[in-house]
């Protein structure tokens, strides 16, 4: 691996554990709809296809929710509210996050943020926690008309840069961004922890894993 003209970055899982937040607004949404109860890690285990799909889990308690449950539009108004308000009050950053984009930028990568979840809480999340000084340009899931695992977002982003995409990275935690860095001709960097859902680290078959974002730095060392 050449070291890249373009590094792209996941969110939710990657960055941020946002978890936590997530769980807290679906089980307020629950409690106010009068629906029945999930626990934290059924939310964790549904993370990673947008804030809609996520709601539709909540409803139908299903990893493969139906595609209009009863009183869908309802509960999305209603978590939506809810997750804004706490978009991070107890989710963290992962360990390494600060260290590795802050020396990532200081080298003179470009970096961008390339995620599913939507641009209404996109922004906020990343000037709450701080990263939003560290990229160049931030992909959302309402930026393009498709979005991971589709390689639309990557090729655009990519296109944006002016890089070549066979000499850019996807950092991800989770099949939808190892998928969408595969089909946009992207290397594929993992790491070990996340939302992967049923996957396992080794079932993702990333180009490389790496412990935390503060290795990142001396991958790329190795591969210029």
């Amino acid at each position: 691996m050449q070291r890249p003209e373009l590094i792209a970055l996941d969110l939710d899982g990657t960055l941020v554990d946002s978890a936590p937040d997530l769980a807290y607004a679906v089980e307020q949404m629950l409690v106010r709809l009068e629906k029945p109860a999930v626990t934290h890690e059924q939310v964790r285990g549904w993370i990673g296809n947008g804030v809609n799909m996520l709601v539709k889990r909540a409803l139908t308690g299903r990893m493969e929710a139906e595609e209009n449950p009863q009183g869908f539009e309802r509960a999305l108004q209603v978590f939506s509210g809810i997750y804004e308000q706490n978009i991070s009050d107890r989710g963290t950053l992962y360990p390494g996050v600060l260290d590795g984009l802050r020396q990532l930028k200081s080298e003179g990568f470009v970096l961008t943020c390339l995620t599913n979840k939507h641009s209404r809480f996109t922004h906020s999340l990343l000037d709450k926690t701080g990263l939003s000084e560290f990229f160049d340009f931030v992909v959302c899931g309402d930026t393009f008309e498709q979005r991971k695992p589709h390689p639309m977002p990557l090729l655009k982003t990519a296109e944006r840069f002016n890089a070549d995409p066979t000499a850019s990275v996807m950092v991800g935690d989770s099949i939808n961004d190892i998928k969408a860095a595969k089909a946009a001709g992207f290397k594929a960097v993992c790491v070990p922890y996340g939302y992967k859902g049923k996957y396992s680290v080794d079932e993702l078959a990333a180009d490389h894993v790496v412990n935390s974002l503060a290795e990142l730095p001396a991958l790329f060392a190795q591969a210029a």
